[in-house]
């Protein structure tokens, strides 16, 4: 019973945190669903926004957001994640962490098509739309921004988590996430595809499947633990356990009667 008891206390602590990073991006993701629904808060934004950006393109800057959609659109993007998890498997020569990128992916893409269809939220008008009709399916949440963010928040974690102390790891994972997710956020709604709820939305399932992939992989390395289980440090000069505790007995108490010279090595 104590042993059931605390495989379950330590599957709890291991997986606390992909509970909150997948609380946290579902109620992100209702919150924003709501918000649309109702046409209130932060929706309000979303067509104020579109026409702004819309009024200010130049061809130059309409470029290069085409060319950042493009590399995380559903054509470039597998092969960028084949070639991730490809090169991983070369240099570790271990298949798990190739097999959650590429899972993490699948799950983020079938999660982008069911909520799309769920959801059945039009995209903004062929008149703000950089190609009009360019994009037709479901807006919300944005998929482009569903697939960057679960390629660039899993591939970092992975990597941080191999080296969990190194603290430039942690901080350019943060900063890759800001400016990648924020890059594909931004071309979208620059070239009209999206509202800016769908690119948040998207984001909050991205968040998800991050947590998805912690859980997994919290649960991996506790199992690999109670698999093989580090071994006991021997003691030193091959003294064992009763030999040791026999050893600090009488250390204490030494401490404990210090003998009858001691009151006399004080002096008067």
């Amino acid at each position: 019973m104590t042993s059931s008891r605390t495989r379950g206390a330590d599957l709890a602590l291991a997986l606390w945190p992909a509970a909150v990073l997948i609380a946290l991006g579902v109620a992100g993701f209702v919150g924003l669903l709501d918000w649309v629904t109702e046409n209130e808060d932060l929706s309000r934004l979303d067509q104020p926004l579109l026409e702004l950006l819309a009024g200010h393109r130049t061809d130059t800057l309409t470029a290069v957001m085409t060319g950042v959609s493009t590399l995380f659109g559903p054509v470039v993007l597998p092969i960028v994640v084949a070639v991730i998890a490809g090169v991983w498997w070369l240099v570790t020569r271990h298949w798990w962490h190739p097999l959650l990128i590429a899972g993490a992916m699948a799950l983020s893409t079938g999660l982008t098509v069911i909520l799309k269809a769920t959801v059945g939220r039009d995209r903004p008008a062929d008149l703000y739309m950089a190609v009009p009709g360019g994009e037709t399916s479901g807006s919300f949440p944005s998929g482009h921004t569903i697939g960057a963010a679960t390629l660039v928040l899993v591939v970092g974690y992975l990597l941080w988590h191999s080296d969990p102390e190194s603290s430039w790891k942690l901080a350019a994972w943060v900063a890759a996430s800001v400016v990648i997710v924020g890059a594909v956020g931004a071309s979208r709604l620059y070239l009209g595809y999206h509202f800016l709820t769908d690119v948040l939305a998207g984001a909050c399932v991205a968040l998800a499947v991050l947590g998805v992939v912690v859980g997994l992989e919290r649960w991996h390395d506790l199992w690999l633990e109670r698999r093989d289980p580090p071994a006991r440090p021997e003691a030193p000069g091959g003294a064992d356990a009763a030999d040791l505790a026999w050893a600090r007995a009488q250390a204490d108490d030494a401490a404990a009667d210090p003998g009858p010279d001691a009151g006399d090595a004080e002096g008067p």
